[in-house]
């Protein structure tokens, strides 16, 4: 199922990208050279769970909108403390528990936490599955400790 997803995904991209859609040649070529790709992928290995997580992606497709509302919230956030007379600056590293129980799951929470506005994943510990977060304000590094990113990727995790 792996190898049939991701050869699709490869030719999606290869078709929209090189925008040939008169040649029937150059189709079929693009369409053989993506499942070489995709089967090269499955035989390393590079397919499984974690490097390809197909697994997630039903829930991905609800979590991935209420992601870019909260990186466009914090957006406003950062724009508003750097816009004001004297900024409210007050930088914090915090360690927080991640509920994750892959890697993946806890690639996607520490990602999500980076690309949010304001916050950045400084390191993170797979095996006791903590993450540490600067924060550029006081206020964000205390959301952290109850953070709802991470009940929502625990969630799409298929976990608690």
């Amino acid at each position: 199922m792996r190898l049939v997803i991701a050869a699709s995904i490869f030719f999606a991209c290869w078709l929209l990208l090189s925008g040939e859609w008169g040649h029937e040649w150059l189709i079929w070529t693009g369409g053989i050279v993506s499942v070489a790709a995709a089967g090269f992928g499955v035989a390393k290995g590079l397919t499984d769970e974690e490097g390809f997580p197909i697994e997630l992606l039903p829930r991905a497709v609800l979590y991935w909108p209420w992601l870019c509302g909260q990186i466009f919230r914090s957006a406003l956030n950062v724009a508003r403390i750097a816009l004001s007379p004297g900024p409210p600056v007050s930088p914090r590293m915090v360690e927080v528990a991640a509920r994750q129980r892959t890697a993946a799951g806890l690639a996607v929470y520490a990602n999500s936490i980076t690309l949010t506005p304001g916050t950045i994943s400084i390191e993170v510990s797979e095996s006791e599955r903590k993450i540490w977060v600067h924060a550029l304000t006081a206020e964000n590094a205390e959301g952290m400790a109850d953070d709802e990113m991470n009940r929502r990727v625990a969630r799409m995790e298929g976990g608690r």
